[in-house]
């Protein structure tokens, strides 16, 4: 993988790159707080409908399972349509999914918060197959990975932001479902004013086909090592992702003893607060240290730290588990910008593929809320040091394969 990352064609008559890459990168700020919301309802439906660990670990499923399906149909259609046509079927499901609460919240059934989680989490699933891919090429492609790292910076914000809602508003007094519904409401309107903006901003076409990518594209994505590994270490890291989201809350009022779900909400936001430094110091970062170094090096100070957890020492363990956010931080978009590069007119296809691996985190929330259920919730946090091992992995030596 020596020769120079794909330089995909901006039409420059198409659109402003720079405008472009802010509205995009807002979207990146939207499933950020989505994200940051889910975890906060995991722990809330656990008390407001008096679900276990283990099925409430179902909202992962739903969410995540839907980039599995979703994300190659994305693909495909942005192959005939360009990148913004995804984004705007990206943004009208996820203000669709989110208006769905209101029926969900009339019913007051699991079953159909999990149905409209699963329709805004498809609508992500296209957002993020075109959004992630996009940044890459709108500049140097050189410096396609910190490009992505800073727009997926304004996703950690979002991801802070989340919690801090979620934790004032889910677990307030009076009509706790109410605010959820109101909440989503609210992001339903924010959602539908950015596809109105996007939808009348020219954008930069992008062309993919260039003469540095003719290498790679000669050969089919199923001989693309780096993105095969790839798309095998986004699965993990995913899964580990969300799994030490998924229940940090029971994981926090266990260890900590006196704390309420409603602060150990808070202290999640403080997580991913260290995620949104860690995001921007990460950036800064690679133009010293080389991607792949600085995520395999990330990835296994993960292990440690969630073995630290696994350990089960009260407030070390809670110290441990938020930390893990910081180094959290830069792997999912060093991943996917790894995976992509140089792939040319596979770049969509590419992308669709590593999107689909987030599949991961639709997996392991219910299989570490089943050993939670029958151990502990420290013990079931074997599973993400065990991902983490994966993703270090891919750093050190996947990413590199290609090259011998």
């Amino acid at each position: 993988m020596n020769t120079p990352s794909p330089a995909a064609a901006v039409a420059p008559a198409s659109g402003n790159t720079r405008l472009a890459f802010i509205l995009v990168t807002s979207l990146f700020f939207m499933w950020g707080l989505s994200y940051g919301l889910l975890d906060v309802l995991n722990k809330h439906f656990q008390e407001t409908l008096n679900i276990t660990r283990a099925r409430s670990g179902l909202l992962q499923m739903a969410y995540f399972g839907a980039y599995f399906l979703m994300a190659l149909p994305a693909a495909m259609l942005m192959d005939r349509r360009g990148y913004k046509t995804g984004i705007l079927l990206g943004l009208l499901l996820f203000a669709a999914g989110a208006l769905l609460f209101i029926p969900a919240t009339a019913a007051a059934r699991f079953e159909f918060f999990l149905f409209a989680l699963f329709v805004i989490a498809c609508g992500l699933a296209c957002l993020e197959t075109a959004a992630n891919p996009y940044v890459t090429f709108l500049g140097a492609p050189e410096k396609s990975e910190q490009r992505l790292n800073l727009s997926q910076s304004f996703n950690g914000l979002g991801s802070f932001v989340g919690p801090i809602i979620g934790g004032a508003v889910f677990f307030s007094g009076g009509d706790r479902q109410g605010g959820v519904q109101t909440t989503y409401v609210a992001i339903a309107a924010a959602v539908a004013l950015i596809a109105v903006l996007i939808a009348r901003t020219p954008m930069p076409y992008i062309r993919e086909e260039t003469v540095s990518s003719q290498q790679a594209a000669a050969r089919p994505l199923r001989a693309q090592r780096h993105l095969i590994f790839a798309v095998i270490a986004q699965f993990f890291y995913v899964a580990a992702q969300v799994g030490i989201g998924a229940f940090f809350i029971n994981c926090v009022t266990e260890q900590a003893h006196g704390i309420s779900s409603q602060n150990a909400a808070y202290l999640l936001s403080a997580g991913m607060l260290c995620f949104l430094a860690g995001r921007f110091l990460g950036t800064a970062l690679m133009s010293r240290i080389a991607p792949a170094t600085l995520l395999c090096a990330y990835a296994a100070i993960n292990v440690a730290l969630s073995l630290v957890v696994v350990a089960g020492i009260g407030t070390i363990s809670v110290v441990a588990l938020i930390a893990t956010f910081f180094f959290m931080s830069i792997q999912f978009p060093t991943i996917f910008a790894l995976g992509v590069k140089n792939l040319g007119v596979h770049t969509k296809r590419g992308a669709s593929f590593i999107i689909m691996a987030i599949v991961g985190g639709a997996i392991v929330p219910p299989l570490m809320g089943l050993v939670a259920d029958r151990t502990s919730t420290a013990v079931s946090y074997l599973i993400p040091a065990l991902c983490f091992a994966v993703v270090a992995w891919y750093g050190r030596y996947g990413y590199h394969l290609d090259e011998r």
